[in-house]
């Protein structure tokens, strides 16, 4: 049922001895309470007759509006049926965004009409890593490895996302981690090519040029088609680890530098961002990019996304920007679960137990008091770069999912990390429904 008096995304659920009523304001907020409503019958007695359900009566609403989990393509490819099985535990969750990693270094996963070799070249590496990026010598598989998705396959993604009210935020990487489009457009870089798509992980000084006219018309030709398959709000461009090697040699960039009366290389890549805020403004869009696009000046209607800690995001709201909060040191998910290291499966590095994603705070004590309301919320964030199957990502993403999730929506002063994991026996039910392969309590 509707009712006004409901905040957005909030709901109240009545149960009594006749009847259970969800009332809210939106078709999400009623959704939200279908949730709800499955974890109490999931948690409740049973008996030959049925569930014996208790009279309640609970009032809920978000803590935060961005309540979102990553995933990472470009350096593993996930099938279109894990894909939507990711949604689905995001939906679970009552998180309501779906960042999709689309393009690296490493493979870009975008069908783009305007340039097919992006598909046929980029989408494609001859082999991949095999071990750790620190192991030495480097070994590889020997196996070419790629994939991309179709327009129609990312427009059935949305669809799906939609129905459960998860907005998808496509990443379109730039002006580093761009690789995999100058293997097959390498006029695009300062050197001219030739280039080949990354088969190791990491960063690579390969960027887009900034000094040529050519790059930003091939990138607003191709943020036209990927805001045709993605009506939400946002669009990502990156913006991270950049380097600035190519940039300080060649002839073009200098000479852009010079002519927009810019100080150094990190003042030419704010120019970078802000040109392409520019684009994805004419194209009904905003921009979010990782924290390095606050190195040289921040485009003015940019949105942050900080990974870094939590010193890019506090930097960005007071100076009055909008932010999303997804520190390493809480919300990468690629991190190991135990230091156990022996029995896990390999990782990253790192180390982030269950518990200490329960800690996560998104509104650090830094910011001021008028500038809380820029934390739009936070994100757990899943690389690939040592996950190459579907189950391992279950394992890296669950039950991490479940705790960045309750912290996101609940009031900071109602959060127990005793009370989660003794519920948690009923997630973890739902979990084996849905044949996931999260990684069992200790």
């Amino acid at each position: 049922q509707s009712d006004d008096s409901v905040k957005t995304e909030g709901y109240t659920l009545n149960i009594n001895n006749d009847e259970i009523n969800i009332l809210a304001n939106s078709p999400n907020g009623i959704y939200y309470g279908i949730q709800t409503l499955n974890q109490i019958l999931d948690s409740s007695q049973k008996n030959n007759k049925g569930i014996i359900l208790s009279n309640m009566n609970i009032i809920d609403e978000p803590r935060f509006k961005w309540r979102g989990m990553h995933l990472d393509v470009g350096r593993h490819f996930f099938d279109i049926s894990f894909v939507k099985k990711y949604i689905d535990y995001i939906a679970m969750h009552k998180m309501n965004v779906f960042h999709w990693h689309l393009t690296e270094d490493q493979g870009w996963r975008v069908e783009i009409e305007s340039f097919p070799k992006l598909t046929e070249i980029s989408a494609y590496r001859d082999e991949s890593l095999v071990g750790h990026y620190r192991d030495k010598p480097k070994k590889y598989d020997g196996k070419r490895y790629g994939g991309y998705y179709t327009k129609d396959e990312m427009k059935d993604i949305v669809a799906y996302a939609r129905k459960r009210y998860i907005t998808v935020v496509p990443e379109i990487e730039m002006p580093g981690h761009s690789r995999a489009v100058l293997a097959a457009y390498p006029e695009l870089s300062c050197t001219g090519g030739p280039h080949t798509v990354a088969k190791l992980w990491g960063v690579h000084k390969e960027v887009f040029c900034a000094g040529k006219e050519s790059t930003f018309e091939f990138l607003e030709i191709v943020l036209t088609e990927v805001s045709e398959i993605f009506p939400g709000e946002y669009i990502h461009i990156g913006g991270d680890e950049c380097p600035k090697e190519r940039w300080r040699d060649h002839d073009l960039d200098q000479i852009r530098m010079r002519k927009e009366g810019l100080a150094d290389e990190n003042e030419l890549q704010s120019y970078f961002i802000k040109r392409i805020e520019g684009i994805l403004n004419r194209l009904g869009k905003r921009l979010i990019g990782w924290d390095e696009i606050l190195e040289g000046g921040l485009a003015p209607g940019a949105i942050v996304q900080s990974w870094r800690g939590m010193e890019g995001g506090i930097a960005a709201a007071n100076a009055g920007h909008e932010v999303i909060m997804s520190p390493t040191s809480h919300a990468y998910f690629d991190y190991y679960q135990s230091k156990d290291k022996d029995n896990e499966p390999l990782a990253i590095g790192g180390f982030l137990p269950l518990e200490k994603v329960y800690q996560f705070e998104p509104i650090p004590e830094q910011i001021d008091k008028d500038k809380e309301r820029l934390i739009l919320g936070g994100q757990g964030n899943l690389w690939t770069e040592y996950i190459s199957t579907d189950e391992k990502a279950e394992y890296m993403a669950l039950p991490r999912m479940s705790a960045m999730a309750e912290v996101l929506w609940s009031p900071r002063h109602l959060l127990n990390f005793r009370s989660f994991n003794k519920r948690m026996k009923w997630n973890y039910l739902r979990l084996d429904r849905m044949n996931a392969n999260y990684r069992k309590p200790n």
